[in-house]
Formats: structure tokens, sequence, C-alpha cells
């Protein structure tokens, strides 16, 4: 124990951003309080809800024709029904996650105890929430030090976006995968930093490998269109690596081995149910018409609003250090850069569903990319100017965001 509470591990900077995380749960407490009411609970949260205690029960797999979903009671989604009764962006995982926190719980949805369902519902949710902003200030620390780790934490937890994430308030459930999407790009770029240690790679990694493993299973799992990770993590991986490139190709296919293991696992080891849903899964949708059309544009730019004043003011100024000052052109700035662009532009190809969560994906990337860029300007010459312009604007940001949490409690 003495070990472990170390001031490296357990010291100030974890206290303050502990302290932030817990005021970002009273924001999301706040918000259930307020809209956790049995009218609010709509049918697509119920059939998640249901389609997974059914297959944590043992009677089906979730998310494909074997639930009996006439019994269950809800409307079955029309993309199930459009596609022979198979979920074709998520695979049972994202169900069972749904299902979870209900296990053993005999209340009634449609009695009173509702309301105390539609928390128990909404719980794995907040915990990703929590464990999503806890990863972005350990790497944004860990990138930049102590400010930026403080940047990006407060950025995200003044995000309205990210508090509607981690609260389902007229948002998918795509925060898990936006976690395990973070930390597959992050620990694989980890992975590869430790490669030139003078041990066995592959063995001495396994923690690695296991969490990196899971972090895919987690973004694929619950949205299948994030393969894309996968050559994405692995190229980081090679472009880090460059002469140990064989350990890093083995390191990545031990964790995609990992991951596939995970989500095979979430069908019941059943090969031919699995075989018959990864056919009628959509992986990559096709939609280069939509860089043709200007509301593409206007989506990304509101959705970018939509997660804070704060990130749609900082963003133009961060782009225009980074291009303008060579300083700042290293990979711990350029690499959640390019992954938060390159989220950004499949968004913009999806003007459906995945597009909506390749622009939740994007959003912890641009935090810490506006960390990096602030902490950059913070051992500048200007550090006075820099520092009153990023506490103005983090404040301001704040009361934004409670102003949205007052106006949403009154709607």
């Amino acid at each position: 124990m003495g070990k472990f509470l170390t001031r490296e591990r357990f010291g100030r900077p974890q206290v303050v951003a502990g302290l932030m995380l817990l005021g970002f749960v009273a924001q999301c407490a706040f918000l259930l309080q307020q809209r956790t009411l049995p009218l609010e609970m709509d049918s697509a949260q119920l059939f998640r809800a249901i389609e997974g205690l059914q297959q944590w029960s043992g009677q089906a797999i979730a998310g494909t024709p074997s639930v009996e979903r006439l019994e269950a009671g809800t409307p079955t989604p029309p993309e199930l029904t459009a596609n022979e009764g198979y979920d074709p962006n998520h695979a049972p995982l994202w169900y069972l996650l749904a299902g979870l926190p209900l296990l053993g719980w005999n209340g009634n949805a449609a009695t009173g105890s509702f309301q105390y369902w539609g928390w128990m519902a909404r719980a794995p949710y907040l915990l990703f929430g929590v464990l999503l902003g806890a990863s972005l200030w350990y790497v944004a620390r860990r990138l930049y030090g102590n400010a930026g780790g403080y940047i990006a934490l407060g950025l995200y937890c003044a995000s309205p976006v990210m508090i509607r994430g981690s609260t389902l308030y007229s948002a998918q459930p795509e925060i898990g995968a936006a976690w395990g999407a973070f930390g597959g790009i992050f620990t694989a770029i980890a992975v590869a930093h430790t490669l030139y240690a003078p041990r066995e790679v592959v063995v001495w990694n396994w923690r690695r490998i296991l969490l990196l493993g899971l972090s895919l299973a987690l973004a694929i799992g619950c949205q299948f269109s994030l393969i894309v990770l996968l050559p994405l993590a692995l190229g980081f991986m090679l472009y880090l690596a460059p002469t140990r490139r064989g350990a890093a190709v083995a390191i990545w296919a031990a964790a995609c081995g990992v991951a596939f293991v995970l989500i095979f696992s979430s069908y019941l080891f059943q090969p031919t149910v699995f075989w018959r849903s990864m056919q009628h899964a959509v992986f990559i949708e096709n939609g280069w018409r939509g860089f043709l059309t200007p509301n593409a544009y206007l989506r990304v730019v509101r959705e970018i609003g939509q997660a804070g004043p704060g990130l749609f003011l900082a963003i133009p100024v961060a782009l225009s250090t980074y291009f303008a000052w060579r300083r700042s052109r290293y990979f711990g700035n350029t690499a959640p850069l390019v992954v938060a662009a390159f989220f950004l532009l499949l968004g913009m190809g999806a003007p459906h569903y995945p597009g909506l969560g390749f622009h939740l994906m994007a959003l912890p990337f641009l935090f810490v990319f506006v960390a990096g860029i602030a902490a950059d300007l913070l051992e500048s010459g200007q550090r006075s100017w820099v520092m009153a312009c990023v506490w103005g604007l983090l404040l301001a940001n704040a009361l934004w965001n409670l102003a949205e949490l007052a106006r949403w409690g009154r709607v």
C-alpha cells in the first residue's frame, strides 16, 4: 500500500484531477435527476436492456434473430428488421453492457420503479464517461505535463456532448466505444515506445497487449465501423518503431487476437451465428458523396460547437499555432490531430449513423491536441498572457456549460 500511495502515483495532480472528475459526475447526476422520468425512457433503451438481459439469462444471443422479440414487448429497431434480424452496427457486447446493471433486478419498467431503472440502465455509460476523462487526463499529463492534463480535463468536464453521452440524454450509447477508441490509439503508441527496451518484447508487454486488446474489443464491439482502428494503430506502431517492426506487428496481431476472442465470446463462441452476423454487419459506409454537400461541413462545425464554445474558439488558434510555430509540430501534438481529423472525415462520409459516432470519437483527441498546443504556448515568453487566456477560456466554457445544464433541467 505504501508503494502505491507515492507522490508520483497519488499526489496533488491526482487530487485535482479527481475533484474535476467529481464535478463531472455531479453535472451528470444533476441531469439524470432532472431527466430520468418514466416518459423520458425511449423504446430503444428498453430494447437494448431487454436484449442484453435475455443473453445474460442464456435465452439467446443479443442482436441476432435468435431473440424472442415479440415476447419482449418492445418494437424492434428498423435497422434490425431490414437486416434479417441482425444488428448491422453492434456486436452482442453492446447489449450485454446495457443489461449488465439490471441483473438480479425484479422491478417492472412500467411501474413507478421506472425512475430507478433509468438510473441503473445509464450507470455503465456514466462509468465509461468517468474512465474516458481519467484516461484523457493521464495521457495529456504524460505528454504535456500537469498544465496540459488540467486543460484537457477542464475542456472535457465542461463539454455538454460528453455529459449527454455519459447520461444518454438525447444521445446514442457510444461513450464506451469512444473510451475504447481513445485507449486503443494511445495504448498502441505506448507499446511502440517500449519496443527498444532490452527485454523480450512480446512477453514483457503482455499487460499492454491485454489492455490494447480490451480497448479494441470495446470499441469494435460497440461500433463495427471502428474496425478502422486496426490499421491506424498498426500505422502508429510501425512509425514509432521503424527498426522493430517485426515485434510491433507481433504485438499488434496478439492484441487483435485478444479482441477477436472477446468479441467472439459475446456470440457465445457459436461460429455460425458469428459468421452470419459478420455477413450482415456494416463496417464501412461508402459515403463519398457526403463530401460534396455543404451540410456535411456544417454538421462538423455544429458538432464541435456543441462540445463547448471553449473548444470551438481554441481549435482555430491551436491549428494556426501548429502550422505557424515549428516547435509545436512534434509527434505528441501531431498524433491526436491526425486521429481527430481522420474521425471527422469518416463522419462527413457517413451522414447518418455511425457518422455521429465518429464525431464523438474525435472530440477526446481534439481536447488533447488543444491542451498540447496550450501547454507549449505556456512555455513560451508570453506565459502570463497565455495563462490569462487559458483561464478565461476554461471559466467561460464552464459557465456556459452550467447554463446549458440549467436550461436542460427546465425543458
